[in-house]
């Protein structure tokens, strides 16, 4: 034995698959038999994920029954499909016949979005005669299932029954530790021994699953109705232990093991399980389970070190082993990521002295024996006494695994679990290795491809937010964004700052539905959204309904919400706009604070009739304007109102000269599940109110003239300096001669003072802008106008003001 056994009985997969079939077959009728069987895919036939789909009370749609291993989402499998359609699905349960479906024949398919591997293949078996359903079953293996495979999925078609949706049957018909809770009505159904735990007669119990949850302790009961609602609940498994009091007073720990069942299109969804006393249950628990728990647990697994600890927690304890090492192929080198347990003297020396950095890392070919297991890409075991190079030989010296990872047709590293004491290797503990290092593999490489997605996003994201807040007349604002902390996505939280024209302000904060890549594109093209429309003059319940109508117009599934809140920074009045967001929160001069109960409108996207009223806000000097979105006041214990309130307080408890301490204070006290952006503004007051008048230019003959009058007498009261008086005199003579002479409609001219700057603004109707011209011949009549305006001002220009223009230009008397 040493040169190594290879992992293997003397059964074949079918063989074994058999007898495992055959065992639960003799066992009594459960809710989660059905699961079990399943299960036996993930072992025998080396399946990533299996689910049955069969007929309901609907026989047009077929749903997904029950399934097992990695999510289906990570597939583009859905919960049902039409019966009479063309998936894959569909056809091998109208037929009766197998089908394969190979990496090829996926990569056309629409629902086949993005997936751990590229090489997944699809096996599809009938349950019996045509019209009975099928069983879908995913292997991430190159090439696909093998002849042996193939055989353990026929033999676990055959062995699947599947009661109908609904049937849930008399209580009788249930096992006596088992249930069945109907999502919809509270309902449910129990076995006898249940009842006796919870001290409840058959006769007395009124069949509602509050009645059971009134004997639970309170502290344990919202982890309870995790579970019965449906809301908290996704497809798949739950276990937990709690702990009820019985009618004599006595504390009685129970485990509960449940599954929530897909009901279909337009069904409810079922919750079946068992409750037991958890101080008479086994400790140890069968190589199934063991597959099924480290599959779940690598299914949510987003980083390297994730899949690292939900190893560790799977192998470890259950097979009593000594150490696990967790490595990753990088190159010719074998980098260590996961060392448990994690102390430097639990490990060979030469792991602490000829390895290079804080977490050991060694070329392969510094361990032959190892380097050999990686090359044949199969589990290798060693038992006590094997003769090994001392790395290897000092991490199991009672026997020593070797696990190859495989991940996407390569080998992407290795698990090494070693024993002290002597370690006797059976045959089902030889398979659960090889299917926990299978599974083990494919969740590195999308730990992987997680991470470099997440850095992607956040990247985007990063480049879509603003980089910096401008500078502000008469006001000071901050911003913070922090994403999530459960999870790796990012979503589509914005805030924006536009300075518009006559000294207003916009603030903007918005979140676009979802946490992907989408979402935070969305989020751009929103932000950009509105600050062109912004820029363009619009009032805001007209920028924040254009924003609106081109979302639709981009037929996305997704939909965003906002506040829009122009503020005059002259005057200290505000306008806000709400669009399905929360609402401003205002911390007062006296330091009271208050959340405006603003009239709002619909989220963007999601009808093209909504209206978006405006609710005028006064700010005095020393108010500050609070803006978030629902990642800093609502979380999985904190209500939306509760955490308002709670913001409001904090706001009303922070001191307002130092405003980028207060938004660093408001994050770290929030308990954050999701995105957070804030934004934070205090309003000061101009220092110097800046001096404004406008004239309406009407088209007659001395218009140019009558326009001159009103800027030579309003720069005199004034006390502009004669040669700025001529200079604008001038200006004003060329564009309003531009507009009379160019456009029709409406001419406006606007004149303003503020920090001895000079503003000359002259708008008309058209959308078009004036072009300065490159040359100018003597015999030209025209265009030198613009070249008069540029040669005497300062700064010259042009905006979009309510479908026409504004062309200004600025004057610096003295300068």
């Amino acid at each position: 034995m040493s040169e190594g056994a290879a992992v293997g009985g003397t059964r074949t997969g079918p063989e074994r698959a058999a007898v495992a079939l055959d065992a639960l077959r003799a066992s009594p009728r459960t809710p989660g038999r059905l699961h079990r069987v399943l299960e036996q895919a993930l072992v025998f036939a080396g399946a990533a994920f299996v689910g049955v789909y069969t007929p309901g009370d609907d026989p047009a749609q077929l749903s997904l029954a029950e399934s097992a291993g990695l999510p289906r989402t990570l597939y583009g499998l859905r919960d049902g499909y039409p019966a009479e359609g063309s998936s894959p699905v569909a056809e091998a349960h109208r037929t009766g016949r197998p089908r394969l479906l190979g990496p090829e024949e996926l990569a056309g398919c629409p629902e086949a979005r993005r997936t751990p591997s590229p090489d997944f293949s699809v096996a599809l078996l009938p349950l019996g005669p045509a019209g009975t359903g099928a069983l879908v079953a995913v292997s991430e293996h190159p090439g696909g299932f093998g002849i042996e495979d193939r055989a353990c999925l026929e033999l676990i078609a055959g062995a699947v029954a599947v009661p109908a949706p609904g049937a849930a049957g008399a209580p009788g018909e249930l096992s006596a530790n088992a249930f069945d809770l109907a999502m919809d009505t509270g309902r449910v159904q129990v076995g006898d021994a249940i009842l006796g735990l919870f001290g409840l007669g058959r006769g007395t119990f009124d069949g509602r699953v509050e009645t059971l949850l009134a004997r639970a302790v309170p502290e344990d009961l919202p982890a309870l109705m995790s579970v019965v609602e449906a809301d908290h609940m996704s497809i798949g498994d739950r276990e937990l232990e709690f702990r009820i009091l019985q009618p004599s007073g006595a504390l009685l720990w129970l485990r509960l093991r449940g599954r929530l069942l897909s009901g279909g299109e337009g069904r409810p969804a079922r919750l079946v399980g068992t409750v037991a006393d958890a101080s008479t249950l086994r400790s140890d628990v069968t190589d199934v389970a063991r597959v099924q728990r480290l599959a779940a647990a690598l299914a949510t697994a987003g980083t390297v070190k994730d899949v690292g600890r939900a190893v560790v927690d799977a192998l470890r304890g259950p097979l009593r082993a000594d150490r696990i090492a967790l490595a990753e192929l990088e190159n010719d080198r074998l980098v260590v990521t996961v060392l448990d347990p994690p102390e430097p003297e639990a490990w060979p020396e030469v792991w602490r002295t000829e390895w290079r950095t804080e977490w050991p890392d060694a070329p392969v070919r510094a361990m032959p024996t190892l380097a050999a297991a990686l090359r044949e890409g199969r589990a290798r075991i060693w038992p006590a006494g094997s003769t090994l190079e001392p790395a290897l030989a000092e991490v199991g010296p009672g026997g020593l695994a070797v696990l190859p990872l495989p991940a996407g047709g390569r080998v992407a590293g290795a698990c090494l679990i070693g024993w002290d004491d002597p370690h006797d290797f059976g045959p089902d503990e030889r398979a659960l290795l090889t299917a926990c290092a299978a599974l083990t593999g494919q969740a590195l490489l999308r730990a992987h491809a997680f991470d470099a997605e997440h850095e992607l996003v956040g990247m985007l994201q990063r480049t879509l937010l603003p980089r910096r807040l401008p500078r502000l007349p008469g006001a000071v604002a901050v911003a913070r964004y922090l994403p999530t902390t459960a999870g790796l996505e990012v979503g589509g939280d914005w805030y924006d700052v536009i300075p518009l024209a006559d000294h207003h302000v916009a603030f903007v904060i918005g979140d676009v539905q979802g946490h992907n890549a989408g979402a935070a594109t969305l989020m751009g093209q929103m932000r950009t959204a509105l600050r062109a429309y912004a820029a363009e003059g619009h009032a805001p319940d007209v920028v924040v309904a254009h924003a609106n109508r081109l979302l639709l117009d981009m037929e996305t599934d997704l939909f965003a919400t906002c506040a829009y809140v122009d503020v005059d920074m002259e005057q200290g009045t505000a306008w806000i706009v709400r669009a399905g967001h929360l609402e401003p929160v205002v911390r007062h001069p006296d330091g009271s604070t208050e959340i405006l109960r603003t009239e709002g409108g619909p989220p963007l996207g999601v009808t093209a009739q909504a209206e978006f009223p405006m609710t005028p806000l006064r700010l005095a000097p020393g108010t500050v304007l609070a803006l978030t979105t629902d990642g800093l006041v609502e979380s999985a214990d904190t209500d939306l109102d509760t955490g308002m309130e709670r913001l409001a307080h904090a706001l009303s408890a922070a001191d307002p000269a130092h405003l980028g301490l207060v938004a660093d204070a408001l994050l770290t006290d929030a308990h954050r599940t999701d995105d957070v952006a804030l934004l934070l503004m205090r309003y000061d007051g101009m220092a110097v109110r800046p001096l404004r008048e406008s004239w309406t230019v009407w088209r007659v003959p001395e218009a140019v003239r009558h326009a001159r009058r009103f800027t030579r007498r309003t720069l005199r009261t004034w006390g502009v300096s004669p040669d700025t008086l001529d200079a604008a005199l001038l200006v004003v003579s060329e564009l309003v001669t531009n507009a009379l002479v160019h456009t029709d409609g409406q001419v406006r001219l606007d004149l303003s003072l503020v920090n001895h700057r000079l503003r000359l603004a002259v708008a008309d109707a058209s959308p078009r802008s004036p072009v300065k011209p490159t040359s100018i011949g003597w015999e030209a009549t025209g265009g030198r106008g613009i070249l008069l305006v540029e040669a005497v001002s300062a700064a010259w220009g042009t905006v979009p003001v309510s479908g026409g223009k504004q062309v200004w230009a600025e004057l610096v008397p003295g300068g």
